[in-house]
């Protein structure tokens, strides 16, 4: 604990071992890249950021020190590599991953090209995939890893593994600690003074917040109510077997607990267990449809991201919000249509002070309304770009709205251990679809077809 706050207290009068490596191999004459991945990943252990000397010219020391401090300071397990352009790419990232042993989301810079991988946990495929899209453009290696940085530190999940914290040594006076420690207590004052100050006002604000989604909820019971009535099944009918029965009792016990957890809701985030609760309800009256159709089951998919009230999705489609970037989100079959025919896909409006917008432009306290319908760490990656998903990743949202809404059905966070068990290959999602036959990049192809 000692060594790791003086490192937090120092951090600008200290320069990683790393860094000061790259510097000085780069200035000896035939110095070599550091070839052995082992190296690489030792660095990372220790810091965020490793610059190849071989790779110096694409990120300087300072350029490299500032990324890393980004990175620290939002306290995420996010590792950026710069190497040169003939570094070995076979199996680069799954080899980099098991050598570092930490959970965490990892981009690499290789000459002028770009990929990154991140476990499942921290940071879900369809959301690694939009994520180095949205950067491939970007530049020089500078704009190109602070753009991947500042959209990955918004949606990724888990924390900065304690390794970082522990490379200042104990060997620090006393006084250094006792002058910290008051600084801290005297902020620490200061701080109780404004929170106590402001209580009133954010009470005021979550109310506000908890009543704009109280319109938007109910609206969604609403339309649940009359899904179950246009079902128009009797458990008796002819044809009615267990499995429909218990189908459409799942979805009837939806209702009333939806009804319930949104009539004792007392804060924006309690809203989560409302809209999690319809999601999982509308799931039951897709299967009982099916089962009464004779129709396949179909998958277990999250519901249509342009409006949950469509039902579960049937399949992902690309779309690229204005002025945004081109992402993969789940559709249901009537907007993946309207998609297809080049027309504008049915979008859930809510009334703002401007007046109505897509909910993922309509303000922070819509949060925990889209977190109890995406599951599945999904929800970052649609929400990279916009008012919501920018707003969920300042620092007083979850205080504010609650967190979390990346670990749906996933057994919450893994990130920031220094440990392997929860991985494995499959889960080690990427930009480019899983490691394919083991090459950076799929088939040894780098750039992934972007």
């Amino acid at each position: 604990m000692k060594a790791a706050l003086v490192q937090r207290l120092l951090r600008l009068l200290i320069v990683p071992v790393a860094a000061v490596a790259a510097l000085l191999l780069a200035g000896v004459p035939g110095a070599h890249a550091a070839t052995d991945l082992s190296r690489v990943a030792e660095a990372l252990r220790e810091s965020p950021v490793y610059v190849d000397p071989a790779a110096s010219g694409q990120l300087s020391t300072a350029d490299a020190e500032a990324l890393a401090d980004k990175i620290r300071d939002a306290d995420k397990p996010v590792f950026v590599a710069v190497l040169p352009a003939d570094f070995p790419t076979q199996s680069l990232f799954e080899n980099l991953r098991t050598e570092t042993g930490v959970t965490g989301l990892y981009g690499v810079r290789l000459g002028d090209r770009f990929d990154a991988r991140a476990d499942s946990s921290v940071l879900g495929r369809a959301a690694v995939t939009n994520l180095v899209t949205s950067v491939q453009s970007a530049g020089d290696a500078k704009a190109q890893l602070n753009d991947f940085v500042d959209s990955a530190l918004r949606n990724v999940g888990g924390s900065a593994p304690s390794s970082w914290g522990e490379s200042a040594g104990d060997g620090v006076s006393t006084t250094a600690l006792i002058t910290a420690g008051a600084v801290l207590v005297a902020g620490g004052a200061g701080a109780y003074t404004l929170v106590r100050r402001n209580r009133s006002r954010h009470e005021a604000e979550q109310r506000a917040a908890l009543e704009k989604l109280r319109v938007v909820v109910d609206e969604d019971i609403t339309a649940f109510g009359e899904e179950l009535d246009r079902l128009d099944f009797h458990p008796s009918e002819p044809g009615a077997d267990d499995a429909m029965r218990a189908d459409y009792a799942h979805g009837l016990d939806a209702y009333e607990k939806a009804k319930s957890y949104m009539a004792s809701a007392q804060r924006p985030e309690d809203v989560r267990a409302v809209t999690q609760t319809l999601e999982d309800g509308r799931f039951s009256l897709a299967l009982l449809a099916a089962r009464r159709a004779g129709r396949p089951l179909p998958e277990r998919r999250p519901p249509c991201f342009f409006d949950p009230r469509h039902g579960p999705s049937v399949a992902d489609a690309t779309w690229t919000p204005p002025g945004g970037a081109t992402r993969e989100v789940p559709v249901c079959a009537a907007d993946r249509a309207r998609l297809s025919d080049g027309l504008d896909p049915a979008v859930r409006e809510v009334e703002t002070e401007s007046g109505r917008r897509p909910y993922w432009d309509a303000g922070p306290a819509y949060g925990p309304w889209a977190g109890g319908y995406f599951g599945g760490g999904i929800l970052p990656g649609l929400l990279i770009g916009t008012l919501l998903g920018s707003a969920m990743a300042t620092p007083t949202y979850a205080a504010d709205y609650g967190s979390g809404y990346g670990d749906f059905g996933a057994g919450g966070y893994q990130g920031g251990d220094v440990s392997g068990a929860d991985f494995d290959t499959d889960d080690f999602s990427g930009g480019f679809g899983g490691f394919g036959g083991g090459d950076f990049g799929g088939g040894g192809d780098f750039g992934g077809g972007f």
